[in-house]
């Protein structure tokens, strides 16, 4: 695997490196080792999976608070999805700041999002699969998120929303619950 750094603390692109022959190829996605060797919490404790019907559809952005905080790896494995992580640890020198990663089906990348970074993605395909293994088990009590609209954050999302949750529209914009942080 090759892990490439991003400009947000602790948060890494995960490429595979594949064994080629005539069968068709090899790769190694997890390497408890590996993650360890390179600072990354290597726990796997549930792993999900998301199907989602049209492009343009967005699921987040969500984290865990303490006791429940969670790292994800995401990985596309049919279609396209542009993934997006905001850093909300307020002790981190990246703060406030956020990436978006196209992962896909052929490039077969997978993100690997720290504790307290929110996390969501929108579909860039009609049909597209996303699968989660997450450190931690899923705490309702201890969910957050923020709007995927957020003025705070300007995501440049690729499309038009075309699909989103109740749930995920009803989440508070940042300023709105967060008084007196850096921006």
């Amino acid at each position: 695997m090759k892990f490439i750094k991003t400009k947000l603390k602790d948060a890494f692109i995960i490429d595979v490196e594949q064994r080629q022959d005539h069968r068709g190829f090899f790769a190694r996605t997890f390497c408890a080792r590996e993650f360890a060797a390179h600072g990354l919490k290597p726990v796997v404790a549930q792993g999900n999976l998301s199907f989602n019907y049209k492009k343009g559809t967005v699921r987040g952005m969500h984290y865990q608070i303490a006791p429940a905080r969670e790292v994800k790896l995401i990985r596309c494995t049919q279609g396209a999805i542009y993934d997006v992580i905001i850093d909300m640890r307020p002790d981190s020198p990246t703060f406030l700041e956020h990436i978006g990663v196209e992962l896909t089906a052929e490039n077969r990348r997978a993100l690997y999002v720290p504790a307290m970074c929110a996390h969501g993605y929108q579909t860039l395909v009609d049909n597209t699969e996303v699968v989660y293994q997450v450190s931690g088990f899923y705490a309702p009590n201890h969910e957050r998120g923020l709007r995927y609209d957020d003025p705070t954050f300007s995501i440049a999302w690729p499309l038009p929303v075309s699909e989103i949750s109740q749930k995920d529209m009803a989440w508070c914009l940042f300023q709105s619950f967060f008084i007196g942080v850096k921006s």
